[in-house]
């Protein structure tokens, strides 16, 4: 778990990047920008910081924020209720972005497993984003995604979010938004 400290260290770096690319935030949106541990301890190596516009009953929009060399890991979004499950397209704004899903697994890949977590990886369909680039992933799909040496933002558009039924292939992640 982070420290108050390390919390309020990742969100104001969080809030550089975003000013350095002029994505403009609210005094709201800047208070709560959420940072994504998971858990394990490594938030600069596994994790994610996310910025939510708008989570509703029927849509949602938010900024994925990694820093360089970050993984979000291996998920999937399974269905909740009757809904399928969340459909979400990523379309990256800056740096790059490594977005494994499901599918023939890719030679040469550039994204990284993590050191240690080899095991809780099983997809290796590589698709590699730059700024204005997008890719839509189904309900249910298991991915994974990894930013490049400069860090990445990426802009999710989703059906609703439901993070706290997101199903992540590691044991050792505990996800509570």
């Amino acid at each position: 778990m982070l420290t108050d400290e390390e919390r309020r260290i990742a969100q104001s770096k969080t809030k550089a990047i975003l000013d350095g690319h002029q994505i403009a935030l609210t005094a709201d949106e800047e208070a709560n920008i959420e940072i994504v541990e998971l858990g394990l301890g490594e938030l600069e190596r596994t994790g994610l910081q996310i910025v939510t516009y708008v989570n509703n009953d029927r849509y949602c929009a938010k900024e994925l924020v990694l820093f360089p060399n970050q993984t979000c890991p291996e998920h999937r979004h399974p269905p909740v209720g009757a809904s399928p499950g969340k459909m979400e397209t990523f379309r990256c704004r800056s740096g790059v972005v490594w977005l494994n899903v499901e599918g023939d697994p890719t030679p040469n890949r550039k994204a990284v497993v993590p050191a240690g977590s080899e095991a809780y990886y099983t997809v290796f369909h590589e698709i590699e984003l730059h700024p204005g680039d997008q890719f839509t992933i189904p309900p249910n799909t298991l991915h994974w995604f990894q930013a490049g040496w400069e860090g990445a933002v990426v802009s999710e558009f989703s059906s609703p979010s439901r993070d706290e039924f997101d199903v992540f292939t590691d044991p050792r992640i505990v996800r509570v938004p």
